[in-house]
């Protein structure tokens, strides 16, 4: 399987390649050739393990690890023991089990992992994936990446204390909640360097996207990435979709509905991808809170950006995000793959403006991929905790109210809908206690992180201070 580039100026690779190598030297993003057809696959593979069910997706995407190698790192992934984190009464086997709230209404949980977040989902995998081949390769690399919250301490909770991996991780200066700083910021592994930008995540995020487009800087210092731009990172979220497909289903004739918080894009993307693969997805909700860039796009075909002074700050601040960057790849296909088209696109957007789709040619191809939208605001998610605790008995984070709000907008009769769970309620605590006046549970072993010390380094958003600390620790 070889990988292209969303621009078309970079030479098709193999996976462990672009594994290692986040953006392409062009500037867009790795996607495969083509996507593989499974729907004839399904009925084999309900019932499979989790790390079974990896493999045997992963297999498609990664044809240059050995098939025996990589069961062993799903295999070594995939654990209970990782994955212990599940609500009363559920089993950590299962890795995401599956919620029912009531008749045709689930949530998946995805937040089962060492960070209480999704992300766990594909970086724990990334991890092993950077161990294995950079050990192979006899090679070394430097992690550069952004975080709105969650994807910043999955990211060092998979590569703190691994072989030739230093991670240095961007977040914007209190933007995040506390327990969501003190998960990162107490890290005193030597290969993990925090970095607090003054500014939004959008600042964060293009101060990585400008070190990885030096390609010089980016070589001599052997800069990789793990944000979702990595496509590891999407492939390994595809997998969960098909096994909340499974399990919410008795037969793969079914259909169902899936409604993804979503702030970068990546994590519906790897929904997409699953529905192009054969996944008998009827349609898929993205749910947007105040930053509602994704929600405009697909209610009028209008992609703008907004500038950081513009962002809102918002108490699900994983979403607090205006640049999509997995975006590039739906559009990439929307739009034919044709890859003059998106570069001419994202010249618009790298520029600081916009584009729209509306009224053309592939405004008319959106129904057929599925996609519907919303937003939450601070008051609906208020209300969307208090009703699910009220009525399931069920306490849910603020990104998933977000989902279960917008979900309930979208509900079609006869048709199974799953909310994708994003993080567990105690990374949320403030908001918690506003919405239903008790702090959440939290597990044993994470009490008091919020008072362990702190290590983290306050820059401008400026690419060369970034550039400067990764210069003084390599």
């Amino acid at each position: 399987m070889n990988y292209v580039s969303t621009r078309g100026g970079a030479e098709p690779q193999e996976f462990c390649d672009i594994l290692l190598g986040g953006l392409a030297p062009d500037g867009g993003l790795y996607l495969p050739e083509s996507y593989p057809q499974v729907a004839d696959r399904l009925d084999e593979w309900r019932g499979l393990s989790y790390a079974e069910l990896a493999f045997r997706i992963l297999s498609l995407f990664i044809t240059d690890i050995p098939p025996a190698d990589l069961r062993v790192i799903c295999d070594k992934t995939y654990t209970a023991q990782t994955y212990r984190w599940c609500r009363p009464g559920r089993d950590a086997a299962d890795i995401v089990p599956l919620t029912m709230l009531e008749p045709g209404f689930h949530l998946l949980e995805l937040s089962n992992g060492p960070t209480l977040a999704f992300k766990d989902m594909a970086m724990q995998l990334l991890g092993n994936l950077f161990e294995y081949v950079l050990e192979k390769r006899g090679e070394t690399i430097n992690i550069l990446g952004a975080t709105s919250g969650d994807t910043g301490s999955a990211a060092e909770y998979a590569m703190r204390g691994k072989h030739n991996v230093r991670v240095f991780m961007l977040s914007p200066e209190g933007k995040m909640s506390a327990f969501q700083r003190a998960q990162m910021y107490s890290l005193q592994d030597e290969n993990i360097f925090n970095i607090a930008v003054r500014g939004m995540f959008d600042d964060a995020q293009d101060i990585v996207k400008a070190v990885s487009n030096d390609a010089g800087f980016k070589a001599k210092f052997k800069i990789g990435a793990v944000n979702s731009i990595n496509w590891g990172r999407v492939a390994a979220q595809i997998v969960y979709y098909f096994k909340g497909y499974f399990e919410a289903t008795r037969s793969s004739d079914e259909k169902v509905a899936f409604c993804v918080p979503s702030g970068n894009f990546g994590n519906i993307c790897a929904g997409h991808i699953a529905r192009m693969m054969g996944l008998p997805i009827e349609r898929l909700v993205l749910a947007t809170n105040e930053n509602d860039v994704l929600d405009e796009f697909f209610r009028t075909g209008v992609y703008r950006p907004r500038a950081t002074a513009e962002t809102h700050v918002t108490s699900s601040p994983s979403m607090d995000i205006s640049k999509a960057s997995n975006f590039e790849r739906f559009v990439f296909d929307l739009v034919g793959r044709d890859a003059t088209i998106v570069r001419q696109l994202w010249r618009e957007v790298d520029a600081g403006g916009s584009f729209s789709l509306a009224g053309g040619p592939f405004a008319a191809r959106l129904p057929d991929y599925g996609i519907v939208s919303g937003c939450s605001s601070h008051a609906d998610r208020l209300a969307t905790i208090r009703d699910v605790w009220q009525r399931y008995g069920q306490m849910i984070d603020t990104h998933t109210a977000d989902g279960v709000k917008v979900a309930r907008e979208h509900r079609v009769a006869g048709l199974p809908m799953i909310v994708l769970e994003t993080a567990q309620p105690v990374k949320f605590a403030e908001t918690i206690r506003e919405a239903l006046g008790r702090d959440p549970a939290r597990p044993a072993e994470l009490e008091g992180i919020e008072n362990l010390p702190q290590r983290v380094e306050v820059v401008d958003a400026a690419v060369a201070q970034v550039k400067d600390i990764i210069v003084r620790h390599c």
